[in-house]
């Protein structure tokens, strides 16, 4: 298969594989928005809550994927959770935010990144709810809706704030002084991610998230040159036939270097 040409949703290429791609994106975006208040969750095995909705946006995003890119495997969260022998497979979270989309918070995510060789390639995260679509491809940059986006370099509007998931709030008493930042939690683990490489956020500590959940957004942050720090080993390049269901990719990402460093001893503290 060729090299992979992802462009922004705005701008089809010629190629309809890809202009497909978006189509199906957009087919489960509308089917989560028609879904998003009409729909109750369930509790899975480990605590986490599923709905009717992710099952179906996985389902179809699986059978969408294996029609448009024949070849490629799948991981994903509600699907298998082992890495596939492939060399080119897609690691999909179809419904980031699934306690926000249920319980009625219009903030979540599809989260896809296409992997070769055991490291992500490209990646869209699509935000349904603000009907804005994220797309990034390795050593071309991302795009925001067809609109390059910039490094962001360091806060904006002089806006200290760092996003939390549940499982870091812990750092925040840990240390014998203040932490540096306010503090925001999206319930979205992509999402509080890509908050950095977007400039709201300076920093961002993620505890437990697992490798669906930091496929795309790792991918958009290393683009944004946006340094990350896994706190537990290497992240990448997966392993062929690892199970993922339990391993977690604690994460500290920053807006630069010098805020990377600040916000450490925090990271750490979740050990």
């Amino acid at each position: 298969m060729p090299e992979l040409q992802l462009l922004p949703h705005s701008t089809f290429p010629a190629d309809p594989q890809w202009q497909a791609l978006h189509e199906l994106v957009d087919l489960v975006a509308e089917r989560q928005r028609l879904d998003f208040g009409q729909i109750s969750s369930t509790q899975k095995p480990d605590g986490s809550l599923v709905t009717a909705c992710d099952q179906w946006s996985d389902a179809t995003l699986e059978a969408g994927l294996a029609k448009i890119f024949p070849g490629d495997g799948l991981l994903s969260e509600e699907g298998s959770t082992v890495v596939p022998h492939e060399l080119n497979y897609w690691v999909v979270d179809p419904l980031d935010g699934t306690t926000n989309f249920s319980v009625g918070l219009p903030i979540w995510a599809i989260s896809m990144a296409r992997f070769s060789a055991g490291v992500p390639v490209a990646a869209i995260l699509d935000v349904p709810p603000l009907r804005q679509r994220f797309v990034a491809v390795k050593g071309k940059g991302v795009w925001r809706d067809g609109v390059p986006l910039s490094s962001p370099g360091g806060p904006r509007h002089g806006c200290s704030c760092a996003s939390l998931c549940t499982r870091s709030l812990k750092v925040l008493s840990s240390l014998n002084r203040p932490f540096p930042a306010k503090t925001r939690m999206l319930g979205v683990a992509s999402l509080n991610l890509l908050g950095v490489g977007l400039g709201t956020m300076v920093a961002a500590l993620e505890a437990t998230p697992k490798v669906w959940d930091i496929a795309a957004a790792w991918l958009m942050l290393q683009e944004l040159q946006c340094p990350l720090q896994s706190l537990a080993g290497p992240a990448f390049p997966l392993i062929a036939g690892a199970a993922e269901a339990e391993t977690s990719y604690p994460i500290l990402t920053a807006c630069n270097q010098e805020q990377l460093e600040r916000f450490m001893p925090w990271a750490l503290a979740l050990k």
